[in-house]
């Protein structure tokens, strides 16, 4: 909790400095000479209130969302021992880590992945694909769960919706700029809300929304890498090394869009490395053979 005031505190202090700087630089004056006649300080409000609305909303139902986008089962009472493996080596890696057990669950699907969500670090979700079960040894698959606890120790879920949050809220505010200016100066429109400022601002926003996914993929790919770190360190660097090779040689499945970010293995962008949710895997393999204070 205290993680995330001070996440929220720094941005909200990011967004008093931004107006400061327009001020005391003139920005809203030269904006209007030019037609652009906007309330600056308001327009980042509410980009901030939109911005971040969206990312705290799904944020909040990501538990709902996975459970119903992937039909995974949560294990209440484990039926049989695989069940009673999954669910006693989560709640032994994360009495580890220091969190509450997150519920466990498995899903139907023949692919190898694992992801793990939550609006909190005590109150997360782990599952696991039954593929994965199939096609992983048990000490492979202790590593992926590892890797997931990692995620859920280390607030990834969390503090990627509040980078979420931020890009979102910048990328509404200057596309609103844009749109209006392009209205005003472009069209014409003495309201500036015509329909030069639904087209600069669409267009915009799709620009902005391109360029700013490449600071949300990189944030991305670096918690992969203290994931697999967690990792080691929970059951240990010859697993994890494993599991990860596991995964090059198998057939690894997108998640729903709201999860690809927080599966084991990530997939492949079509706009290359700069727009990946994980770094390649033969990237984390080096990294963790790299380390030497793991067993």
């Amino acid at each position: 909790m205290q993680r995330i005031f001070l996440f929220v505190a720094t941005n909200f202090a990011i967004l008093v400095l931004i107006s400061i700087v327009f001020s005391l630089f003139g920005i809203g004056g030269t904006l209007k000479s030019n037609g652009v006649d906007l309330d600056l300080n308001a327009l980042l409000i509410l980009s901030a209130v939109i911005g971040f609305g969206g990312s705290f909303i799904s944020l909040a139902i990501s538990k709902w969302a996975a459970k119903r986008s992937t039909g995974a089962r949560v294990i209440e009472q484990p039926t049989n021992e695989m069940e009673r493996w999954l669910v006693d080596t989560v709640a032994k890696q994360a009495a580890a880590a220091g969190i509450k057990t997150p519920e466990v669950a498995i899903y139907e699907a023949n692919d190898v992945n694992a992801f793990a969500t939550g609006a909190r670090r005590n109150s997360a979700l782990v599952a696991v694909s039954t593929g994965l079960m199939k096609g992983m040894t048990r000490d492979e698959a202790e590593a992926v769960l590892a890797h997931e606890i990692s995620h859920v120790a280390n607030g990834d879920m969390v503090t990627l919706t509040l980078v979420q949050g931020v890009v979102n809220t910048f990328v509404i505010f200057f596309s609103r700029i844009v749109g209006h200016w392009i209205d005003r100066v472009v069209f014409k429109s003495e309201s500036g809300r015509g329909m030069g400022f639904f087209v600069g601002y669409i267009a915009a926003q799709i620009l902005f929304s391109f360029l700013a996914s490449i600071i949300v993929m990189w944030f991305s790919r670096r918690r992969e890498f203290r994931a697999d770190a967690g990792a080691a360190k929970l059951a240990g660097r010859n697993k994890m090394i494993n599991a990860l090779k596991r995964l090059q040689k198998s057939s690894t499945e997108p998640l729903p869009e709201q999860l690809s970010a927080f599966g084991i293995g990530g997939g492949r962008s079509k706009f290359g490395k700069l727009f990946m949710t994980h770094p390649p895997l033969e990237e984390r393999i080096a990294a963790l053979e790299k380390q030497t204070n793991f067993r």
